[in-house]
């Protein structure tokens, strides 16, 4: 099944790829800042057919919408394209995620950036992988590391929090980045290029298939409370590689005022 459904992925990214700005529709959701675009639903409902007939008692769970599983509980939980405002602008930091669930718990994922032609995948125990190549976290500390974050904008009653901990974790490493794309952020931890990320608030479909790739990578993904990440419900979300993991979880919890 893996080698169809990235088959099925790359096909998408295919078409997110040939999109011309011209086509590209965008509503307003919640705000000005969440957006759809005619190309979430067109690449969801493909994907959707296309997962279907590979297990046709899966369910769906996506930012487009949900379908309950009729068979062993499976579900892929997707987003079809992450990072749909970068999208409809143009600026090509965006990624088609899926992940397949079993009793909670993500067993196999799949990123796919169309621009820069990369595709991540993990099954759960077998490693993580790009274009086919293994990939694992670096051993940088913090002080050499490079964080990347989100900065949640449809919850703008988080924002002086979220920068609170970029200044703080911007004072202990290199320097910070933004992309616009948790699922792309992730899997540069999970690929060594980056050592640490973080989001107050993010949904299933955001992490689920990058958290597997980068735990079978070598990372670490938990909320920023310290808690596992939900695929069921939205989930703050702290990664880092190994040898960064420990100084991060300090930082955010002097910052963020939690009890360890």
């Amino acid at each position: 099944m893996l080698e169809e459904l990235l088959r099925a992925i790359r096909e998408e990214g295919a078409v997110m790829r040939g999109a011309l700005a011209a086509e590209i529709r965008a509503e307003e959701k919640s705000g000005p800042e969440d957006l759809v675009t005619n190309y979430d639903t067109l690449v969801q409902r493909h994907l959707e057919e296309k997962l279907h007939a590979l297990l046709p008692q899966a369910g769906f769970l996506g930012e487009e919408g949900l379908r309950a599983p009729t068979g062993d509980g499976s579900v892929f939980i997707i987003d079809p394209i992450d990072g749909t405002m970068n999208f409809s602008r143009g600026y090509q930091r965006s990624s088609i995620s899926v992940a397949l669930a079993r009793d909670g718990q993500a067993v196999l994922g799949a990123v796919y950036d169309p621009y820069l032609n990369e595709l991540f995948w993990a099954e759960r125990g077998r490693g993580a992988f790009c274009n086919g190549r293994p990939i694992c976290v670096s051993d940088r500390p913090l002080e050499r590391g490079i964080v990347m974050f989100g900065t949640a904008p449809y919850y703008r009653e988080i924002a002086a929090k979220t920068f609170a901990l970029g200044r703080a974790l911007f004072d202990r490493s290199l320097d910070v980045r933004r992309s616009g794309s948790a699922a792309i952020d992730l899997c540069s931890v999970a690929a060594g290029r980056v050592e640490v990320f973080y989001e107050f608030r993010l949904s299933p479909w955001d992490y689920a298939a990058a958290g597997l790739i980068l735990e079978e990578a070598g990372g670490v993904i938990r909320t920023i409370e310290g808690g596992p990440v939900s695929l069921t419900v939205k989930s703050s979300v702290l990664a880092a590689n190994g040898t960064a993991w420990e100084a991060a979880r300090q930082i955010t919890q002097e910052v963020c005022r939690i009890d360890p």
